[in-house]
């Protein structure tokens, strides 16, 4: 039998469920659900300490309520999660690990070379489970699905991927890209920016999944397959 979740996981999935209804498969709660669960796994991997658990847990679960591309003026926000946390009595502490993880695990961060510094084994597990879950046979659904919602033009040979990226090339509502573009503008490098050994090894299959993915579209796209 499995054993009982605690009552701040369970109110933080009501939570989810509530906040996050009406976006689109690819930042849904199904997201979140998925990358506290892969967060789960990586930690048992890293034999991450039980005390760091719930840390590591709730970071995941909460980490896309804020989500900068869902937010009225297109800026992260963290007001719900601070607000919860608090409401749920979470010690101070644990407060703002959680807090520390979720404003400084986004690509954009990496980005703009202001990825958390001194970064703990919780961020680490954290980021790299959201990572896993953007790239693969899920990143690749969920790739499309985000472009789609966006009317996104899904591939052009006339316009490349954007080289050099900012923080606000990055984050730009109005950019002239592709659907497939971002394959190459920001998927295909996750691969190398995982910090934790588990992370690492899934990351081998995933990566490995979309580059055969994306030269078999290229083939159809092109009348050869």
């Amino acid at each position: 039998m499995a054993a009982e979740k605690p009552e701040i996981v369970r109110k933080a999935e009501i939570l989810i469920a509530e906040t996050m209804c009406g976006r689109d498969a690819s930042h849904d709660a199904a997201h979140a659900f998925r990358v506290r669960d892969v967060a789960l796994s990586l930690a048992k991997e890293e034999a991450l300490s039980p005390s760091s658990l719930e840390i590591v847990e709730l970071a995941a679960l909460l980490h896309d309520i804020g989500d900068y591309k869902y937010t009225k003026d297109l800026v992260e926000d963290t007001t719900i999660i601070e607000k919860f946390l608090k409401e749920e009595g979470l010690d101070e502490s644990k407060r703002e690990k959680i807090l520390s993880i979720i404003k400084n695990m986004g690509f954009k961060n990496e980005v703009a070379c202001a990825s958390f510094s001194n970064s703990s084994l919780e961020f680490c597990i954290v980021q790299d489970a959201d990572r896993l879950d953007a790239i693969g046979a899920i990143g690749v659904a969920r790739c499309f699905v985000y472009g789609g919602s966006k009317n996104h033009v899904m591939y052009d040979p006339e316009i490349p991927p954007r080289e050099d990226l900012t923080k606000e090339k990055y984050t730009m509502k109005d950019a002239k890209t592709t659907i497939i573009n971002h394959f190459h503008e920001k998927l295909f490098k996750l691969k190398d920016l995982m910090k934790t050994k588990a992370g690492k090894r899934r990351a081998e299959r995933r990566h490995k999944f979309m580059e055969d993915f994306l030269a078999e579209f290229h083939m159809e796209w092109d009348g050869r397959a």
